[in-house]
């Protein structure tokens, strides 16, 4: 049993067949945590879909309307990259919802953690979707924790290999709100808005320089801004067979990745709200395996922290 929660809904499958974007991975996820052992059924929550006004707090009435009655233009459409269907709003509408819900469970505890096993689709921007992703999950559960009370302030660690236009774009100018990208220079998007916080990668970056650059610059976040909820945008597309990025991480350069993130969280005493992002190695297993191990990362930090925590309270521990 894990010591957080997941956020899961086979609606997360659109079942594109052999497109690019591997919604299946979603399904597949979930299915090699139970078969791993790693999770059991207690640990997964089934989201409600966001409402329309949780979406509208980010996401402009005319694209949301466009979005509900299927009348985006060709070049709208286009843009996603995506199929267009219903069954694709209600799948984006119950990701925003699962992110929602893993950034109310995280905050439910005192250093709590969640997991949404979908979202992180953070080139949506207000008035348009676009790379695969058609509302901005992440910031509509930021939004939506804001407007609830339940925080003031909010961090997006984006590790993704394409840089967080989307995210960028809607926390512009909002000093509530830190966003750092680390993402890989010359990748989609082509125009990238300011972050709070930029890491601009050259191509072909391994597992040491990006750690190395990792570290540097969440400290250096983590030093000007005192988040009350961190969401972790952990793309597995900077794993060097991925077919739309261009770094050259391995799967134990992930997991270390990973491991950094999630230390800074409790070093931070910061909630913990997780979203899967990008993944698109030429081996779909390849994805998930990186994404389970995101959620491995998790529970071995949780881990650590427990026994940490244990040894200062008990000094006998300490030199064992």
């Amino acid at each position: 049993m894990l010591p957080f929660k997941l956020i899961y809904d086979h609606r997360y499958d659109l079942n594109l067949g052999n497109h690019v974007f591997p919604s299946q991975k979603y399904r597949l996820v979930y299915e090699e945590l139970l078969r791993g052992g790693i999770a059991d059924n207690s640990d997964f929550l089934s989201p409600a879909p966001a409402t329309d006004e949780d979406v509208l707090r980010v996401h402009t009435s005319e694209y949301v309307r466009k979005l509900k009655t299927g009348s985006l233009s060709y070049a709208e459409l286009q843009q996603l990259e995506i199929p267009y269907s219903q069954e694709l709003i209600e799948a984006c509408w119950l990701a925003a919802g699962g992110s929602i819900l893993a950034g109310q469970r995280a905050l439910r505890d005192q250093e709590g953690w969640s997991a949404n096993i979908g979202g992180g689709f953070h080139h949506a921007c207000p008035d348009h979707g676009e790379g695969f992703c058609v509302i901005h999950d992440v910031a509509i559960a930021i939004r939506r924790l804001q407007f609830d009370k339940a925080i003031e302030r909010a961090i997006v660690v984006d590790t993704d290999v394409h840089h967080g236009n989307g995210t960028a774009t809607i926390f512009r100018g909002d000093d509530d709100v830190f966003t750092l990208s680390i993402h890989q220079q010359h990748n989609y998007p082509f125009v990238k808005p300011p972050s709070t916080m930029d890491v601009n990668l050259p191509d072909g970056v391994g597992d040491e320089d990006y750690l190395a650059i990792l570290e540097k610059h969440l400290q250096q976040a983590f030093s000007d801004f005192s988040p009350q909820i961190i969401f972790y945008v952990a793309g597995a597309d900077p794993y060097r067979e991925d077919q739309l990025g261009g770094l050259a991480l391995t799967m134990q350069g992930l997991a270390r990745r990973d491991a950094l993130v999630m230390d800074c969280a409790h070093r931070s005493k910061c909630p913990l709200a997780i979203t899967l992002a990008g993944g698109y190695a030429r081996r779909v297993q390849d994805t998930v395996a990186i994404h389970v191990g995101t959620i491995l990362a998790a529970r071995d930090a949780v881990d650590r922290a427990a026994t940490r925590d244990h040894a200062k309270r008990d000094p006998s521990l300490r030199s064992r």
